[in-house]
């Protein structure tokens, strides 16, 4: 990451340099500020010392320890993201996280939480960590009861109004039919009509032979929220009629999680956060697990800032579109889907045959889906 050296000496001095330096810091730069801040301005000896610490410009920061924790992890790179962490429990015995189950225990479980905790569990002690693996098993279970009813009625195949089906189910009710059989019960003086047959569409699947889906997920440290909802996607899709899925992560490794996709709660505890990126060393992992090209799909999980080679990724994507696989690449995998990503790698992925777009969880089991049909 590089900075402007004004900037830089902006974050070391605080407040106290924002009249010799001027408005130095962007809206990233202020954001490093305030978490700095949050930090080293409870440094208590620099007003014994007559020295004024640094401060930042924002006011007093209501960032709570998780908020914290995702805001140096989202601002800094990773060797000063761990002198921050180390700081803060060392120095600031900033522990409430990562060493205070009675703590953790009270803190109510969301995303932010489950979030810090896959950040922090390398610092934890075993009691902690039993804490904070149910933390996680909380959050998991609500994302899992959301996204699986996406996903089943997503894959549920569609409507056919040319056949009825016995089977009484409440979303295949057809309505006009039911009410024309039965319009010789009518009662004027009730004003209602006695059901004495429903009737129900019948539903064709738009899928009959296997699907692979393989899902690629970069576990770099700013894609915490696309792990944790691609672990839950992967565990909704398996078991999936006509689907076989597959959950590989990556840095400069790649690890497949296949074996732990039916657990997603184990299977986010053993994932690695952090580290660089090598895209193209996954995606040719990817590419060996094929076995029907033209059935079968690869999901590139990233944000696109390739740290292995950019030309060898390209080449691959090329020969994945080539013989026949669709590749998907998805920028991101937040609630919101906002969009943090190398557009320009992704445009000459575009350009080769892949489709690229940021969306919700929910949003990409729909088009998964919409590629199986097609």
């Amino acid at each position: 990451m590089t900075m402007d050296p004004l900037a830089r000496w902006r974050l070391v001095l605080g407040e106290a340099a924002e009249g010799a330096l001027g408005n130095s810091l962007d809206a990233q730069g202020r954001g490093m500020d305030a978490a700095l801040e949050w930090l080293y301005g409870r440094e208590g000896d620099l007003a014994e010392r007559d020295v004024r610490g640094r401060q930042g410009g924002q006011g007093p920061s209501a960032l709570t320890v998780p908020d914290w924790i995702n805001e140096v992890h989202t601002l800094f790179p990773k060797e000063t993201i761990e002198r921050l962490e180390r700081d803060a429990v060392e120095r600031y015995k900033i522990d409430e996280v990562v060493t205070r189950a009675d703590v953790l225990s009270r803190v109510e479980p969301n995303e932010t939480l489950l979030r810090a905790v896959l950040r922090t569990k390398h610092l934890m002690n075993p009691e902690v960590l039993a804490v904070a693996r149910r933390i996680v098993e909380k959050v998991v279970r609500a994302l899992m009861e959301k996204l699986s009813k996406e996903v089943r009625q997503t894959f549920s195949g569609v409507l056919d109004r040319r056949r009825r089906s016995p089977l009484k189910v409440a979303r295949n009710f057809d309505f006009r039919r039911t009410l024309r059989e039965n319009l010789d019960r009518y009662s004027p003086s009730e004003r209602k009509v006695a059901i004495e047959r429903a009737s129900f569409f019948s539903r064709t699947r738009k899928y009959t032979e296997r699907w692979q889906v393989i899902l690629l997920v970069d576990q770099s440290g700013s894609m915490t929220s696309s792990v944790i909802h691609s672990a839950v996607t992967a565990a909704c899709l398996w078991g999936l009629p006509g689907i076989q899925t597959h959950l590989i992560a990556f840095d400069t490794a790649v690890v497949d999680l296949t074996r732990e996709v039916t657990d997603p709660v184990e299977l986010l505890m053993k994932v690695q956060l952090g580290g660089g990126t090598d895209i193209q060393q996954a995606v040719a992992y990817g590419a060996r697990l094929i076995e029907a090209p033209r059935r079968s799909i690869v999901v590139l999980i990233t944000d696109f800032y390739e740290g292995g080679s950019p030309e060898m990724l390209v080449r691959r994507v090329k020969e994945l579109c080539a013989q026949g696989t669709k590749v998907l690449g998805l920028a991101a995998l937040e609630p919101d889907a906002t969009p943090n990503y190398d557009r320009d790698l992704a445009r000459r992925l575009v350009d080769v045959g892949a489709h690229v777009g940021a969306m919700t969880p929910g949003q990409l089991a729909a088009w998964i889906a919409e590629k199986v049909r097609a």
